[in-house]
């Protein structure tokens, strides 16, 4: 999977709202399905499917400690959407650049 593939798959995993909220709740602090789903509106089943998609997507790993699932945010999938992104910031910043040094020698 290329870097790309696995931010574009990141970037549509974040975008449901509840699993946003799951994922902000895993990167505040590794945490049980338990934990993560208190305060929720949805079931912990709901929150345990929104895990899996997460962790397909790579932006969430688990392990286990005991007979719990601990999830933590997984650094490689968070850092491909990173990746992605500045590439754009950085056509986008040379854009404008090119923009701005236009309308200067346009300008009387």
């Amino acid at each position: 999977m290329t870097n790309s593939t696995r931010a574009i798959d990141a970037l549509s995993a974040l975008g449901d709202p509840t699993r946003r909220s799951i994922f902000e709740r895993v990167a505040a602090g590794p945490a049980a399905v338990g934990a993560l789903a208190a305060g929720l509106t949805v079931s912990r089943p709901a929150v345990s499917q929104h895990l899996r998609v997460l962790k397909e997507a790579g932006l969430v790993t688990e392990s286990a400690e005991g007979t719990r699932r601990i999830y933590r945010i997984d650094p490689r999938g968070v850092g491909a959407m990173r990746d992605w992104l500045d590439q754009h910031w950085d056509r986008a910043l040379a854009a404008f650049s090119d923009f701005v040094d236009q309308q200067v020698e346009e300008t009387p």
